[in-house]
């Protein structure tokens, strides 16, 4: 799988094999040498290509040689290549001693997965509170990267792990729309199909000496916040971020290189074009995976998707047409059922209106409530 499926888009999907590891992927079917883009040093990407094309020379195969490979070893880089190739070796074999339907070869687990693919020297410590994956952990450290051993702890907490760390108050801040800065002002987050969209509030801010100030540090202080709301948010595609307008040039420039020094971290690649007279900014981060909000979230079935419903006034309107369109037929009364809401609109405020439709067509109108029904949802028939 060359890309995952996001949204309505389907994975794309390539006929090669590629075996992941720690510091490398081997494509065992394509003769192709890779290397990170994020690796930006010129001298590291000489060393890293002569490691495989004058010193490994590992034929036949190809390789891409991972973000984290940066300033490795030789024989660090050789005991991953010869594990991948080993790995190589074992499927082929049982490829040719099994019969379908057989599994093959299976990737690690999401722990491990998660271990090898981001546990790395910037990371201060790895909590796990379950006894029998720390200890799992620390074995499959200690044969890839024994040097960060002693940063694996078991959480022993009084408490649950997500709650000691405040891990479920950040996902419940990452799934609204509205997000708070601690100077008062906050952010509106919209994601949609095509775009994500930011709005960039002062709120309850005021500051202390100008407006322009004020301005300033309230958009500071934002654009640190949507990089790291952009990361665990996990947005890709297009990027629309509506700050507060600046007249100072020179404050703009701040908080462009602000907003450019926060994604610095950003394991996925940001394109960012400079603040527009208008106060936006256009930018595009790199998607690989669902956001966060289509893991975790489903579409609402009242308004199925949309974050709003409509009014109890326009369903009523709405079931004065549907009234209209039974009342031509040969029935004596006109049954109605509706959410509870709307009833109680019809009865009251609206009550002289369905009267007029009673006089108009000679039939009666019977309105009755349905706890069972969403605000939009009514049936209209006639009955004898």
């Amino acid at each position: 799988m060359a890309k995952a499926p996001i949204g309505t888009k389907g994975a794309r999907l390539t006929t090669h094999i590629s075996l992941p590891g720690r510091n490398l992927v081997l494509m065992p079917t394509v003769k192709h040498l890779g290397i990170s883009r994020r690796i930006e040093s010129d001298r590291e990407r000489r060393r890293l290509r002569d490691i495989f094309t004058k010193r490994l020379q590992v034929k036949g195969v190809g390789f891409i040689i991972r973000t984290v490979a940066e300033g490795k070893s030789f024989r660090e880089l050789k005991a991953d290549a010869d594990y991948l190739v080993k790995t190589w070796q074992h499927i082929k074999k049982d490829s040719s001693q099994k019969r379908a339907p057989a599994l093959i070869h299976e990737d690690l687990s999401l722990t491990y997965r998660t271990v090898r693919d981001y546990f790395t020297e910037d990371v201060d410590s790895l909590v796990i509170d379950n006894g029998f994956d720390h200890d799992g952990v620390q074995d499959f450290i200690g044969q890839f990267m024994p040097q960060l051993k002693s940063r694996v702890k078991l959480f022993k907490g009084p408490s649950q792990l997500f709650e000691h760390y405040g891990i479920e108050a950040e996902i419940s801040r990452a799934l609204s729309k509205k997000v708070w800065l601690k100077s008062g002002g906050y952010l509106l987050i919209d994601q949609s199909e095509a775009l994500t969209a930011i709005d960039v509030n002062t709120g309850r801010y005021v500051g202390s000496k100008s407006l322009e100030e004020t301005i300033l540090r309230t958009n500071l202080e934002a654009v640190r916040e949507i990089a790291y709301q952009l990361r665990v948010r996990n947005v890709g595609g297009i990027i629309i971020i509506d700050l507060i307008d600046m007249e100072s040039a020179q404050n703009r420039e701040k908080v462009f290189n602000a907003l450019q020094d926060a994604l610095s971290g950003d394991k996925s690649k940001t394109n960012i074009l400079k603040i527009s007279e208008l106060g936006l900014v256009e930018m595009t981060r790199k998607r690989t995976h669902e956001d966060l909000i289509r893991y975790l979230t489903e579409a609402c079935p009242h308004c199925d998707g949309r974050g709003y419903t409509k009014s109890r006034r326009t369903v009523a309107f709405e079931i004065f047409r549907e009234i209209e369109k039974e009342a031509v037929s040969q029935t004596q009364n006109i049954v109605v059922f509706a959410a509870p809401g709307v009833v109680s609109l019809l009865s009251k405020e609206e009550a002289r209106h369905v009267g007029l439709l009673e006089k108009r067509f000679g039939k009666t109108i019977l309105i009755k409530p349905d706890p069972a029904f969403h605000t939009e949802q009514f049936e209209v028939f006639g009955k004898h």
